[in-house]
């Protein structure tokens, strides 16, 4: 029994199925208005995070920026008696600030902190794929110290260094509600208890996974080069980072007493420490800026992620007790592309107009797919506007709509903890399976509304 617990307990760390739902592209108010374009545009503070070459051609001794986002998701899945359950997600708050200055004319540094990856969901605790996911809230924020030169008049080059931490708190449900039942019932029959308390869909017992990462580094670079007064391109690229949990923690919480002492073989995870790691993939990124008319600026980026990195996902338990059941988890993702497109028109001199469009197309892969976070491809609409009440000084608003392509007739497979040891009380032609599939359509969409502010001089 104790195997087959810790090894379900290594399946609930698998992360891996947010896929392009734990990438953050939300982080600039004023840039989510253009479909979060930026990596061949002059950004000031904010180009650290799109392509620290841009930071070059500030023209400001100082610029200090910061946005906070909220995001409102929602999803909804429907099974195959047609039946729909949706998501009770708190809102994601990703934030990006940025300070930045002039040591020479053509010598820029400054520091950045971002929220690049994170994601939170809570399918409830008794929805009925309760045993692949019940709520995930996974955060990693990066510090980024930048500095960028520009070699001449229009060519510039950028580079930073990114120290990134993080947090994963997830639960999943570990033992069927019916399989449970049914080893009541027996139990009844054979008068092991007088007075058996069915759960009825409630899941008798969750499992808890909480753990801090280590600090990890990386570096974000890029080079931008005006080709005309009014046509800048840009490259830039952000490196894969390795999230490492040493001694993350596992705890179990039980429907009843009754629970508590059916399955108290599960209490061996109470003590038990885990160690796992996680791929923040790299970030490859394309893009150019136009100005056809002097008020109006169009931009389009391309960014490639190298979600194939993450090939598997390996678990080790640190109680030397149970280091028979470390595992290693094959994911297969593929690399994925987004792709945006945005413009800004200067209406007044204090009121600027936004609009762009993102579509960010999904790396996961169909035979591990996992209602952690439902991955699909997402088409993203955005608007936006800035408002400048004196010099120096702007708000900006954004907002943006995520709409999901949909994933119908998505299927998972799972083990059934309890089975294998009722199987022990059947008779062979009544064996049940040790593993279920939980097959669903889902559904996803998102309000994601913005604000910031930046002031330079």
């Amino acid at each position: 029994m104790n195997k087959i617990v810790l090894t379900a307990l290594a399946a609930t760390l698998s992360l891996t199925s947010m896929a392009e739902g734990y990438q953050v592209n939300t982080l600039s108010a004023r840039q989510i208005g253009m479909g979060h374009t930026g990596t061949g545009m002059h950004l000031d503070g904010e180009s650290m995070y799109f392509n620290p070459a841009g930071l070059g051609f500030m023209n400001k001794r100082f610029d200090v920026t910061g946005s906070f986002t909220s995001i409102f998701a929602k999803g909804k899945t429907e099974l195959t008696d047609g039946k729909t359950y949706k998501t009770v997600n708190d809102p994601s708050t990703p934030i990006m600030v940025n300070a930045a200055f002039s040591i020479y004319d053509n010598l820029k540094a400054g520091v950045s902190f971002y929220t690049p990856y994170g994601s939170g969901i809570d399918w409830t605790d008794n929805w009925p794929g309760a045993l692949l996911s019940q709520r995930v809230n996974l955060k990693v924020f990066t510090l980024q110290p930048t500095i960028s030169w520009r070699i001449t008049d229009r060519l510039s080059v950028g580079a930073g260094l990114t120290v990134n931490w993080g947090t994963v708190d997830l639960s999943k449900g570990l033992i069927a509600p019916a399989t449970a039942d049914k080893t009541l019932a027996i139990l009844a029959q054979q008068g092991a208890i007088t007075d058996p308390h069915y759960y009825n869909g409630v899941i008798p017992a969750s499992v808890n996974l909480n753990g801090k990462s280590n600090v990890s580094c990386g570096f974000n670079v890029g080079v931008m080069y005006d080709i005309l007064d009014n046509l800048t391109v840009g490259v830039s690229y952000r490196s894969k980072v390795k999230m490492t949990v040493d001694a993350g923690r596992a705890s179990i919480s039980y429907a009843n007493a009754q629970a508590q002492v059916l399955l108290s073989e599960l209490d061996i995870i109470n003590s038990t420490n885990f160690a796992a790691s996680m791929p923040c993939p790299y970030v490859l990124s394309i893009g150019a800026s136009w100005k056809p008319l002097d008020r109006l600026t169009v931009a389009a980026d391309a960014r490639l992620t190298g979600w194939k990195t993450y090939s598997k996902l390996d678990i080790e338990f640190l109680d030397p007790l149970c280091a028979a059941y470390n595992q290693s988890i094959t994911k297969n993702y593929r690399n994925c592309w987004a792709f945006s497109l945005g413009g800004e028109y200067e209406l007044t001199h204090r009121f600027d107009l936004r609009a762009g469009l993102m579509i960010d197309t999904t790396p996961v892969n169909d035979e591990y797919y996992n209602p952690e976070t439902p991955g699909m491809t997402k088409i993203e609409p955005t608007v936006g506007f800035s408002f400048k009440p004196f010099s120096g000084f702007s708000i900006d608003f954004a907002f943006m709509y995520v709409a999901g392509l949909g994933r119908d007739n998505a299927s998972c497979t799972y083990p059934d903890l309890l089975a294998a040891k009722l199987n022990a009380m059947l008779p062979p032609t009544a064996q049940l399976p040790v593993t279920e599939t939980f097959n669903a359509s889902y559904h996803v969409h998102a309000f994601i509304p913005s604000i910031g502010i930046s002031y330079a001089f």
